[in-house]
């Protein structure tokens, strides 16, 4: 079995500071329709997405290029916790790593969001 994993931080700020023509494309860029919808526009939860975003990229060893924003989503279930649907080439490279289930967890305080991705695989 092997593991997988990737970590990420990022100021909250930053996305606050974008100006506001320029934070819609961005927003429509990165994020999928049900996480807009979930994060109802509040920048520590968008924060706290992209984060992870960065970590389950970070753990398929790719980065965000070949891979890209929107193949890796970020679903909240009812009880808030985090979890992970991947499609397109995101979905394309944890099957060549014979990745079977993650786990990703997401955490932020005033100024910084963090997230972790861990992938189990063959």
């Amino acid at each position: 079995m092997q593991i997988h994993s990737g970590i990420d931080t990022i100021e909250i700020s930053r996305l606050d500071e974008i100006k506001p023509q320029i934070k819609e494309r961005f927003i429509k860029r990165v994020y999928t329709e049900n996480e807009i919808f979930q994060a109802r526009g509040r920048s520590e939860v968008l924060s706290g997405l992209f984060a992870a975003k960065e970590a389950v990229s970070k753990a398929l060893g790719t980065g965000i290029g070949y891979v890209q924003w929107r193949d890796i989503e970020i679903v909240h279930l009812p009880t808030g916790q985090p979890t992970l649907v991947l499609h397109g080439n995101a979905e394309k490279v944890a099957d060549q790593l014979g990745i079977s289930s993650w786990s990703v967890s997401i955490s932020h305080d005033r100024d910084k969001a963090i997230a972790l991705a861990v992938a189990l695989g063959d």
